[in-house]
């Protein structure tokens, strides 16, 4: 395999790569082409763009074609990394966390959003409409929810945990929940009268401090629903951001560049960075398995429980 980086992109490498990273096999393996998977169903509706942008990187950067696959939803991404039909995905805590139970060391994450002031986490909500008489997560007994996915962190794995840990049992608590699909279908779908009260992930600052970006944020700025229509009752959080996640089993040099190419491009490419909706002054920040043991255990603990309801 032939790769070709830049001097920038070589320095951001090996600025992050000490302590961190997997250390695979298959150095001998021959790569002709990358693959990369994501979910059609991710909040950002600009998901494309960016997808084509890091098509575009990496490409620069490995000196190979790279391929996009789409899924229509969070497990079609898990299972391709999985059964070994991609190279590279962008999973959030929750997916890689079903990965790890299936593949284990065979992936591994490999970088994560940071934000200007050093942060790495994001919450979960839920939401209500403003002229709703719901004000508290407990208002809501007997009435209707809608998570987002059975494979999402912040729209399904992490709140039902930190409702258990409040005293609240999320299987008997509402009258009725179902899964949307994405966080923006649940934005919409609590908007068409589906649910009473829907979970979405908020981004770009604090409970305390407000939030600016997520889902929520990205309708309202597209003009397809009133900011001022809905209100936040509940949150959950920080939770670990999405990760980039590589399969293991590919040439250590492959994954090295990967993971420059990628650090190196709100530095070397700022305008794109932007382009492609990140933040301003956020960066990639190095992981490895551990950042996401907690996502993990909770993970495995919620499977334990419904188990053993059935």
């Amino acid at each position: 395999m032939y790769i070709r980086t830049s001097a920038a992109v070589l320095l951001a490498a090996a600025a992050i790569l000490s302590g961190c990273g997997p250390h695979a096999p298959g150095g001998d393996v021959q790569m002709h082409e990358v693959r990369m998977a994501m979910s059609a169903s991710q909040n950002d509706p600009a998901l494309a763009h960016r997808w084509a942008a890091f098509k575009a990187l990496f490409e620069r950067a490995t000196g190979l074609p790279v391929k996009v696959y789409q899924s229509s939803d969070y497990n079609g991404t898990i299972q391709a990394v999985a059964s070994n039909q991609v190279d590279v995905a962008a999973l959030a805590g929750g997916g890689y966390a079903n990965l790890d139970a299936q593949i284990g060391m065979l992936a591994a994450p490999i970088l994560t959003n940071r934000d200007a002031e050093g942060g790495i986490g994001y919450y979960s909500a839920i939401i209500v409409k403003r002229d709703s008489p719901y004000r508290t997560i407990r208002d809501l007994k007997g009435r209707s929810l809608g998570y987002v996915d059975f494979n999402s962190t912040s729209g399904y794995l992490y709140p039902r945990a930190k409702m258990r840990e409040q005293g609240i049992d999320p299987d008997t608590l509402f009258g009725k929940t179902s899964f949307s699909g994405g966080h923006i279908q649940s934005v919409m779908a609590m908007q068409n009268g589906q649910f009473d009260a829907a979970i979405v992930e908020m981004l770009g600052g604090t409970p305390e401090t407000g939030f600016s970006a997520g889902p929520y944020y990205t309708l309202a700025r597209r003009g397809l629903i009133d900011p001022k229509a809905f209100r936040i009752i509940w949150t959950a959080g920080p939770i670990p951001n999405a990760a980039l996640v590589v399969r293991t089993d590919r040439p250590q040099s492959f994954i090295d560049t990967v993971r420059g190419a990628a650090a190196a491009m709100p530095f070397d490419d700022p305008q794109t960075w932007s382009d492609i909706g990140q933040i301003d002054g956020s960066t990639y920040a190095a992981v490895d398995r551990s950042h996401y043991a907690t996502i993990i255990k909770l993970r495995a603990e919620d499977i334990a429980r419904r188990r053993g309801q059935n």
